[in-house]
């Protein structure tokens, strides 16, 4: 079942969004060649408690850590660890949630590390351009795979894998709630959109196939040809005319 948020539960749900790209703002101060992902993982945590919040991820379903940390060819899910370093030349993106006061926020950006290939940029900036073709069809009376459609044709048509295995998701008390929203589809189809629904919409693009595979510690996922992928999210809320992106940090640049 769909939820319809009230003007408080939205409120609570811009907080929870704030302090999610408050911690995003961090990390991405803190992301250069040498460092490892444990502490950027560390970073977030600090960051979210300092604002009066817990990191949703962490323990959610036995997830061990605060952010998910995926380079190069991890699609999601990527663990921070001590042992994992970045390095000139790599992409990571990073996926963190929020709780505040019993709602989540939840967003996703992918980052250049050092100098990076103009053909890995240019997915990344895809992957982004792609989420707000969606968001051109986020207002009531829409249907939701008219936002999963735009999504899917823009990034196919530069031959980019839309991955099909993992989708966003409608977000509020829940972490995740109905609708699944995928990257992917026909237009005209699925629920009406109306405002106060809260959504969560995370395009997930690959270079290559859009097949993907999870590793043997159930989370950690690959592109199967080992291509990069490319993650961006933010949790909106359907208005009366449009959309509201919760999860923006001060002075983030949204538009493309």
């Amino acid at each position: 079942m769909i939820t319809i948020k009230s003007d408080r539960e939205i409120q609570l749900m811009k907080e929870a969004g704030r302090i999610t790209a408050y911690a995003h703002q961090k990390v991405k101060e803190a992301i250069k060649p040498g460092i490892s992902t444990f502490e950027l993982d560390k970073i977030a945590y600090n960051a979210i408690i300092s604002q009066g919040a817990i990191p949703s991820f962490l323990n959610y379903n036995g997830y061990p850590a605060s952010i998910c940390a995926s380079i190069n060819e991890v699609v999601v899910h990527g663990i921070p660890n001590k042992k994992t370093i970045l390095k000139n030349g790599d992409i990571i993106s990073i996926d963190i949630g929020a709780i505040y006061h019993g709602y989540h926020g939840d967003a996703a950006r992918t980052h250049f590390v050092g100098e990076v290939k103009d053909d890995i940029k240019r997915l990344v900036e895809i992957t982004k351009e792609s989420f707000f073709e969606g968001l051109k069809f986020a207002k009531p009376g829409n249907r939701l795979s008219d936002i999963s459609h735009a999504i899917g044709t823009y990034a196919e048509s530069f031959g980019y894998g839309v991955v099909k295995d993992f989708t966003g998701h409608g977000i509020g008390r829940n972490l995740h709630e109905d609708p699944a929203i995928p990257n992917y589809g026909e237009a005209g189809h699925g629920p009406i959109l109306k405002k106060g629904m809260t959504l969560a919409i995370e395009p997930m693009i690959n270079l290559g196939t859009y097949r993907v595979k999870v590793l043997n510690d159930g989370w950690t996922t690959i592109t199967q040809d080992k291509l990069p992928s490319a993650h961006y999210e933010n949790t909106i809320v359907i208005t009366e005319t449009g959309y509201e992106i919760l999860t923006k940090y001060e002075g983030e640049k949204l538009d493309v």
